[in-house]
Formats: structure tokens, C-alpha cells, sequence
């Protein structure tokens, strides 16, 4: 679809008004302090996790999206093609996100060598805010990209936080999860293990 020329120059304000307003109904709070968010995990609480595998998108190509690390580095998303990934779109301000974290750490140890794991914060403060976050919580299987400008959710078409897609070795979405899942479940590991076999 063509826009109008004047929506085309703006076309950068525009991105953060969208990004911002699909935040707000995803019900990510930005303001809550870490305490409020975590408070369910730090109650040793089962949180109660409402997502679902999805495969309405499937076919899907991995989007070509530059992502930063926490040194600096850059890597455009679809170079990563000719291994299998899991990619979760996260961001620090998000409490369900940040419940899902240490799934995705234990999950990424558990299938080494079968998937790769990415995560990517959303996070408009970048590094400043997903840095400490990572040195505290300690992962050791999850690496941290940062997508400042929320360009990735945009491409993927999902404004809800978080997000996870499965994509295969071509870079073609197998399914995703819209919002969070019990990463730590028999049944995730089986779900991403079959479906690749199913594209072998």
C-alpha cells in the first residue's frame, strides 16, 4: 500500500506512535518498578501462562532487521538463516516477559546444538536497561539483542510483548506463541522438536 507523501516523512514518528500504542493494549506496564512486576515469580507463585501455539503465519520469512548486542555488535536477523531459531520478543518492562526469561535460559541450555534461542528486547532505553537486568539475573544460555527502534515487531506483525517464533533452517516461520508460555513444559520441548523434524 502507498502513503501519502506527508505520512512517508513522518514515517519515523509514526513507527513510535505505533510501537507505543501496541505496547499500551499488550498491557505491558512501563512504569511499574521491577518489585510490582516480579512480584508473582518472587512468591515462588506457578504463574498462570496463556499462550498458544499458532501456525496461522506460517511460511513466514525471517525478517532482515539489524540487531545490537550488549557490546555494540550488530547482526542482521536473516543472515542467521541455515540453522533453526527460536526468537522471543521481550522487553524488561514487561512482568510476563521477564516470567518466561529463565525458561528460555533452561530451554536454550536443554536444546544446544538443536534450535538457537534468540532474545530481543524492545526496550526503548537499549542497553541501559536490558545490561543490568541481564547481569543480575545471571543467564547463562541466553544471549541479549536489543532492537531499540522496535523495528522487529513491526516486521513479524505482532505488537503484543512477548512474542516467540519458531522459524526453520530456511528462515521460514513454523508457528509462534502470542504472549507468554510455559516454556518449561515437556510439552514446549516437544512442540519445537517436532516441528522441525516435520520441515526435515
Amino acid at each position: 500500500m502507498l502513503l501519502p507523501l506527508s505520512l512517508t516523512r513522518n514515517a519515523p514518528f509514526l513507527v513510535s506512535i505505533l510501537i507505543g500504542l501496541c505496547l499500551t493494549l499488550a498491557a505491558c506496564d512501563r512504569e511499574a518498578p521491577d518489585a510490582a512486576q516480579e512480584h508473582g515469580a518472587l512468591q515462588g507463585e506457578k504463574p498462570s501462562l496463556t499462550g498458544e501455539i499458532d501456525a496461522a503465519m506460517a511460511g513466514s520469512l525471517l525478517p532482515a532487521v539489524t540487531l545490537t548486542d550488549l557490546e555494540g555488535n550488530q547482526i542482521n536477523l536473516a543472515a542467521l538463516q541455515g540453522e533453526p531459531l527460536l526468537v522471543n520478543i521481550w522487553a524488561t518492562f514487561c512482568a510476563p516477559c521477564k516470567v518466561e526469561m529463565p525458561m528460555l535460559d533452561d530451554l536454550a541450555a536443554d536444546l544446544e546444538g538443536e534450535v538457537r534461542i534468540l532474545t530481543v528486547s524492545q526496550d526503548f532505553k537499549g542497553s541501559d536497561a536490558v545490561g543490568p537486568y541481564f547481569a543480575r539475573m545471571q543467564f547463562k544460555s541466553l544471549p541479549s539483542w536489543i532492537d531499540q527502534d522496535g523495528a522487529l515487531g513491526l516486521a513479524v506483525g505482532s505488537g503484543v510483548l512477548p512474542t516467540t517464533i519458531l522459524y526453520d533452517a530456511a528462515g521460514q516461520e513454523i508457528w509462534r506463541v502470542v504472549g507468554d508460555y510455559d516454556w518449561s513444559s515437556a510439552e514446549a520441548r516437544e512442540a519445537i522438536l517436532a516441528a522441525l523434524a516435520s520441515e526435515e
